[in-house]
Parts: C-alpha cells; structure tokens; sequence
C-alpha cells in the first residue's frame, strides 16, 4: 500500500468552541487522511486508531479482535507497569466468548424489541410527570435533572427492582463514577458504595423476588456475584448514554429549529429522527480492542497484542458512509449508524433507550412549543472528552407561559 501512514499522537481532548456536536477537529482529520492511524499509547506502545465506519464496523465483528478488559490499555493514561485485571464475574462487556454468551444469553428475551415496546405506556407516564412538573415549577429549568436524567433512571431502576425509597441516593451514587469529572479517592468510594448496594439487592430479590428482571435472573444458575457484575453492566450501559443523549439531543434541534420544526410538523418522522440523532452525536465515543493474533486491515497488519482505539463518532460522521455526515438532517435516508455497537457486543438495552427517545423528544417539544435555551449556546457546559459518555453536565432551557 502506497498511502502513507497518518499517525496520531495524543487523543484530542476538546472538541471545537462553537462546535459541541462535531467530534474533536484532529479526529475528524485523522479520518481524512484515512480510515486508519497509527496511535502511540501514553507509557511509549505502539497502537492504532481507526476512524472510518466499515473498518470500524468488521473490528466490532471480527472475533480475532478481543474485549477483555486485561488486554486493554487506556488510550490517555499510563498506568505503568500495573496490569489491568479481568473483569469481575458478570461484567460481560469486558469478556470474550464463551464467557460473554454465557452472562448476556439470559438477558436477551428481557430486552427484545416487542417486551420494550409493552414498556411504552409507562414511559409515557413517567415522562408526562416529569414534564407535569417542569410546567408546574415554571421557567427556567436544568433539563438534565428535571427531564433526561429521571426518565432513564427511573426505568432502568424499576427494570432492576430497586425500591423507591433508595433511588435517590443510588442515581447520585452511579452519576458520580460515571460523570469523568470525580477525583479518584470519590469514585472510588461512589463505585464501592454501588457495588455494595448491589450486592444486597440481589440477596434481597433472592430472598424475595419481585417482579423484575434481576429477580428472574435469581432462576438461573448465576452467582451472587455474578449478578452483581450484571446490574452494573445492566445500569451503566441503561441510564448514561440515553440520559446525555436526551439532554445533548435537545440541545441540538434547539440549535437545528429548522429539523426541530419538522420533527414538531410531523410526528411520523420521530423514529428516523432518533436514529439522526443517536448518529449524528454518538454519545458512546470510543471503544477499545486488543489483537489476538496479526490481522490484515485496510491493508495494515495489526500485530497481535496491538491495542485498537475504535472512534464511534468519526465512523458516525464518515463521508464514504454517510451523505453530508456533519449535517443533521432528520429526514436522512441513509441509515445504519454504530451508536450501538455493532457484533456480539451491540447494545443489549438499545430498544428501551429507543423507546424512550421517541416517547421523550416528541413529548417534550409538543409540551413547550416555545422551548429555548435560557442562556447562550457558548455558555452550555459540557461533559470532558475523558467521561467515557458525552454530553452537557446541564441545559438551562426556558419557555414562554
């Protein structure tokens, strides 16, 4: 292959002022140079960064790529000479086959398209009480805590079982490991305190199971702990990406009134209007893979042991893939983004967060038909690239009464 190699040499951590939907400038420019870069890993090992969409997508695919969570490298920090550990029991997210099949086999039939579409009605209702009492409160709002938060957390909590009373505190607990921003003595203390609810909710739902899905899987042969690694999976993976994807989805058709006036005009576009918006933000940015063996890829040969870096938003964002892939255009025809995932390892709770998109969006914006920013678009904080989920940390919005 005659093409030179493109080398990138630390991931961008910024994206550019005025550009909150656009992925890092110097990521997007990796992807012109190529579908694939070479990347040096913070400690000195070489490794590679791949940008464009069918590369990305045959990774996600190829087996001879793996998941563990001991194989992997972090792609901004050196941890040195310290290994990573094998992810605990049930955290299949960060396991290879067989292991993988065996935690997310139970789970499939809990999370099929029909079963989420039974859930609409009380996502419905969850959602009209929370716009019940946004309307109540009056302007202005923090949209993250007072709509996209709640609707997801209420759901996955009532999924896992936890009871009413404690979905306080355990949200705030989740929200402080996952935001990126927690010094590392609180997260650890968030992660730990998480964990060790989790702990007595399955003893809990063994003892006395409820109507639930971490009580039925209470009828297999999974561990205690097993279970444990699950619900975590289970509520990382089903509040995060759907709560920053709700919260920066808005943002964006309050900045798009000409795609927010259609998506109001016509509630038929509201489906195709979620899969715009799940690619044009791709709020799940990177994912990593290690090499089992040498591969051939887009005429490189990955060696194996070499780390991948796979970049979800530039491959979301690909010209060879998507017509005007910058552009948010609700009405798009040319579907087919990897905001899930892609492989064994797509997104197992993927309906439900469609399910809530398109009972969310459409309710939101049909309730404040004069929704708007209550403060410049500059002003909008966002989440640091280093969270692992994108998104704003909050969307002041106001609406005429």
């Amino acid at each position: 292959m005659g093409e030179s190699l493109h080398t990138v040499t630390t991931m961008p951590t910024a994206r550019q002022p005025g550009c909150p939907f656009d992925p890092p400038a110097e990521l997007i420019d990796a992807r012109r140079h190529g579908p694939i870069s070479s990347y040096t890993f913070p400690g000195g090992k070489p490794g590679w960064l791949i940008t464009g969409y069918d590369l990305v997508r045959s990774v996600l695919a190829d087996s001879r790529f793996s998941s563990r969570r001991e194989l992997m490298l972090h792609p901004t920090i050196d941890y040195g000479d310290m290994e990573a550990p094998p992810a605990p029991p049930g955290e299949f997210l960060l396991m290879d086959e067989p292991q993988h099949s065996r935690y997310r086999k139970p789970l499939v039939g809990k999370f099929t398209a029909r079963r989420m579409r039974l859930l609409t009605e009380r996502v419905e209702q969850i959602t009209t009480e929370h716009l019940d009492a946004m309307e109540k409160a009056g302007p202005p709002a923090d949209l993250v805590t007072a709509f996209a938060k709640p609707i997801p957390a209420i759901m996955i909590c009532e999924l896992l079982g936890v009871p009413y009373e404690d979905r306080g505190s355990f949200q705030e607990q989740v929200e402080s490991f996952m935001n990126g921003e927690t010094n590392d003595e609180d997260l650890m203390a968030a992660y730990t305190a998480t964990q060790d609810y989790l702990a007595e909710l399955v003893a809990a739902k063994r003892a006395h199971p409820t109507d639930d899905v971490l009580s039925d899987l209470t009828d297999t042969d999974l561990t205690d702990e097993e279970l444990k690694g699950i619900s975590l999976i289970l509520l990382a993976a089903g509040f995060d990406t759907t709560a920053n994807t709700l919260a920066l989805g808005t943002f964006a058709l309050l900045q798009h009134p000409e795609q927010l006036a259609a998506l109001r005009a016509d509630p038929a576009l509201t489906d195709q209007a979620v899969e715009e918006l799940l690619r044009y933000l791709s709020v799940a940015k990177t994912f990593m893979r290690t090499a089992l063996e040498d591969v051939e890829l887009g005429g490189r040969i990955i060696k194996a042991g070499s780390p991948v870096i796979l970049s979800y938003n530039t491959a979301n964002r690909d010209p060879e893939r998507f017509t005007d892939p910058h552009v948010l255009d609700l009405r798009r025809q040319d579907g087919g983004h990897l905001a899930f995932g892609h492989g064994i390892h797509q997104c197992l709770g993927q309906q439900l967060a469609r399910v809530e998109m398109r009972v969310a969006f459409p309710a939101l914006l049909n309730r404040f038909p004069t929704l708007r920013l209550a403060v410049p678009a500059e002003q909008i904080a966002l989440r640091p690239e280093t969270a692992d989920i994108y998104g704003v940390k909050s969307l002041p919005v106001t609406w005429d009464v």
